[in-house]
C-alpha cells in the first residue's frame, strides 16, 4: 500500500519567532504521530532531548534530531539504499527521496523505527533504550513526553525564583567555593539563606527524579527538566505534601520548606544556618556536571518582580 502525504514547507528556523517555531514543531510532530501510531508527545520529546545534545537545529530545519548514516536508507549523493539495504530511513512527505536533512524524512523515519517495537509505553522505552543505549537519556525523554503530555505544548519557557519573593532571603555567588563538610570539595551550588519553613517552589517544568535523604544534603529533591538539565534543592526541613517521584512539576509548584537538615543520619538538623542549597547540572547525552546557578537565579528573581 502506497501512501501519498502532501509536502510541507515550513521557514528556516533561523527565520521564525519562537511562538511560530513551537507551532511548526507541533505541526510535526503530530503529523508524524499520525501516520505512525507513536503519540506526538515521544517524537517530540526525542526532538527536544537531541536539541540540548546538539546546537541549534540546522539552517533550514525544524528539529534537531540527527540520525546516524551508518543506519539509514538514504537518498542519491547521501547513503545510497543499496549500500544499507536493512537501514531504516524513510520517506516522509512523499517527495520519493529519504533526505537526511528533512524534518518530514527524519521524524517519520525515527517514528516507525520505534513501532518496529510496538507502541506501548515499554515498547517504546525498549526502542529508546536500543536506540540510544544509554539509561538515563530513555529516562530523560520518557519524563519529557510526559510533560509535555500533560501540558499540550512543547512551549514551556515559565521559570519561577525558587523562594517567595516577598520572603526575607540572601543569596550570592557561592558556586565552586571551597567546602569542608564531606571532605574537601567544591561547592556545586548557590545556597539561599532564609528562615525555617519558607516554601521551596520548583524553578521549572519537569518530573520529579529523586525524593528521600542524603547523608550532605539532608532531605532533598531533585527535578530533571526537558532541557536535560537536573535541578537539586537540598538541606529542607520537609517536603510538600504528597509530593512523590515521578510527579510533574511546573514553575511555582511548591515542593518542600527551607531547613538546616544533613551532615548526619536521616533527621539530623542544625549543624548551619538555615537556607536552599539549589545546584543546576547539564546532561550533554554523555556526561553530566554542575553549573553555576546565580546568574539564572538572579534573571528568574527579576522575572518573579515584574
Amino acid at each position: 500500500m502506497i501512501i501519498c502525504l502532501s509536502i510541507w514547507t515550513f521557514a528556516p528556523f533561523s527565520e521564525i519567532h519562537a511562538d511560530e517555531e513551537s507551532d511548526a514543531r507541533m505541526a510535526l510532530y503530530k503529523k508524524s504521530a499520525a501516520i505512525t501510531d507513536i503519540p506526538w508527545e515521544y517524537l517530540a520529546a526525542v526532538d527536544q532531548y537531541e536539541r540540548q545534545v546538539h546546537d541549534d537545529p540546522k539552517k533550514g530545519r525544524v528539529t534537531a534530531i540527527e540520525v546516524d548514516p551508518m543506519f539509514w536508507t538514504g537518498s542519491t549523493g547521501e547513503m545510497p539504499s543499496t549500500f544499507f539495504p536493512d537501514g531504516w530511513g524513510a520517506d516522509g512527505n512523499g517527495d520519493q527521496k529519504i533526505e537526511l536533512d528533512n524534518d518530514e524524512d527524519v521524524l517519520y523515519s525515527i517514528g516507525k523505527y520505534i513501532q518496529s517495537y510496538g507502541t506501548t509505553k515499554e515498547d517504546i522505552k525498549i526502542a529508546l533504550w536500543n536506540y540510544y543505549k544509554r539509561d538515563l537519556t530513555v529516562q530523560t525523554i520518557m519524563n519529557t513526553a510526559q510533560v509535555f503530555k500533560k501540558f499540550q505544548t512543547v512551549d514551556l519557557t515559565n521559570r519561577d525564583f525558587p523562594l517567595p519573593i516577598q520572603a526575607n532571603y540572601s543569596y550570592r555567588s557561592t558556586w565552586g567555593d571551597a567546602r569542608g563538610f564531606g571532605g574537601r570539595r567544591i561547592h556545586e551550588g548557590t545556597d539561599i539563606f532564609a528562615n525555617y519553613g519558607v516554601p521551596v517552589k520548583s524553578t521549572t517544568y519537569g518530573v520529579v527524579e529523586m525524593k528521600g535523604w542524603n547523608k550532605f544534603g539532608g532531605w532533598r529533591i531533585g527535578i530533571r527538566d526537558i532541557y536535560n538539565i537536573y535541578h537539586y534543592y537540598a538541606h529542607l526541613q520537609s517536603f510538600s505534601e504528597d509530593i512523590q517521584v515521578g510527579d510533574i512539576v511546573q514553575p511555582g509548584d511548591q515542593i518542600g520548606s527551607v531547613g538546616a537538615s544533613g551532615y548526619g543520619p536521616p533527621g539530623t538538623s542544625g549543624k548551619f544556618p538555615p537556607h536552599l542549597h539549589y545546584g543546576m547540572y547539564q546532561d550533554n547525552g554523555k556526561n553530566e556536571w554542575s553549573f553555576d546557578p546565580h546568574p539564572f537565579l538572579r534573571k528568574w528573581e527579576r522575572m518573579a518582580k515584574n
